[in-house]
């Protein structure tokens, strides 16, 4: 059993998770990182069906923690533009790197690989890794919190973080609650590759049944996230491989050519999902433990890697004021910023998947004309672009 007093313990070895421990670390922060089973080595051969959009302002992040570039040496996918356009007609809504003077909009990275790179930097930086460990239960008092895991070890921190996901066990044992809200829908994922190359373009058509999405890979593949009805998920996955592929090719309207399956096919269930409260005495959550949103936008990672920049920035600045950063009026700072910027992505996502997956025909006559609008209007597209990109 361990018994002496250190600053943070975070319960979640995620991207989330694991990037928070080192940011918090480089604060000058002693910290513990809690995860149930040590993650997988990644192989370059086996690619993870889980990718993200990573937005700027993260991979400045990443690089910060000094693991950017490894991730970068390994596999990535920079996209220089995205092509959004609504099945039912009209123009599309297009974002190019030269017009914002950047060179990519974002990149494409497996959740894998971060998470290989991630655990390599805590290991060199040192810092206590608790693993395989499960919190089993947590004591709160007034400058402090003590968590028991169940192989016997105690620690005792200024600040617990929960950052183990969506069915977080220390979330539910701080008592914050969440609001959930089912799509009945689910996102089939898969790798294809297709006849026509992908141009460094991450492409999605909004269809009655949901959006499908086919974001830039590696020469001649992408990853696809095809957004449908619970039942309709269910009856793709049943198809044999060349059944599949046609489907899809005709969902996408055959913007890339023929597209084959070239991996596994795997599904899951949608969901909105919004903590009540981020902090909770000492406790306070972060990524999904704290917010699930649709993956229309790709934002989940991205908004849950600002929960981390913005802790760090309020730790650096109290800090210099030579204050308690864990004092609870700052902390309610944080979750005050932190919830209105995850709140208003979070709905705002379920009002474009509201608008688009449906075939009411006023909104259909009207969708794909205000997408052509929209595009039209550059101060618009930029301030899409400016809130995407987080910067």
């Amino acid at each position: 059993m361990s018994r002496s007093r250190i600053d943070v313990v975070v319960v979640g070895g995620g991207v989330v998770g694991a990037a928070c421990a080192l940011a918090l670390q480089q604060q000058g922060l002693e910290i513990a990182l809690v995860e149930m089973q040590e993650p997988a080595p990644w192989f370059d051969l086996q690619p993870d069906l889980r990718v993200y959009a990573l937005a700027p302002d993260n991979a400045d992040l990443l690089q910060s923690l000094r693991v950017w570039r490894e991730v970068c040496e390994s596999r990535v996918q920079p996209y220089r533009r995205m092509r959004i356009w609504d099945a039912a007609g009209g123009d599309e809504l297009v974002f190019d790197a030269d017009t914002f003077g950047v060179a990519q909009l974002g990149w494409i990275v497996e959740n894998s690989l971060l998470v290989d790179r991630l655990w390599a930097a805590l290991q060199a930086q040192g810092i206590r890794i608790c693993c395989p460990a499960k919190v089993e239960t947590l004591e709160q008092f007034d400058d402090s919190v003590r968590l028991r895991l169940n192989d016997g070890t105690r620690l005792d921190a200024s600040l617990a973080i929960a950052a183990d996901g969506a069915d977080s066990t220390l979330r539910e044992l701080a008592g914050m609650e969440v609001s959930r809200h089912a799509y009945h829908q689910r996102g089939v994922v898969a790798f294809v590759e297709t006849e026509h190359p992908h141009e460094t373009t991450a492409w999605q058509r909004f269809l009655p049944t949901g959006p499908l999405a086919f974001l830039p890979f590696s020469s001649g593949h992408c990853s696809i996230v095809w957004t449908l009805p619970d039942t309709e998920a269910e009856r793709v996955l049943a198809l044999e491989e060349a059944a599949f592929g046609c489907e899809l090719t005709d969902a996408f309207g055959g913007r890339l050519g023929q597209v084959r399956l070239a991996s596994s096919r795997v599904a899951f269930p949608l969901r909105r999902q919004l903590i009540d409260r981020y902090v909770s005495g000492r406790v306070l959550a972060i990524g999904d433990a704290a917010h699930a949103v649709h993956p229309l936008a790709g934002q989940g990672v991205n908004l849950g890697l600002r929960d981390v920049a913005a802790l760090c920035e309020l730790v650096r600045v109290v800090h210099t004021q030579r204050s308690d950063w864990a004092a609870p009026h700052r902390l309610q700072r944080w979750a005050r910023m932190r919830r209105s910027d995850n709140t208003v992505s979070a709905y705002g996502f379920d009002i474009i998947n509201r608008i688009f997956s449906n075939d009411e025909m006023p909104l259909v006559l009207t969708r794909g004309p205000l997408l052509g609008l929209a595009n039209k209007l550059s101060p618009l597209k930029r301030m899409f672009w400016r809130r995407a990109a987080g910067i």
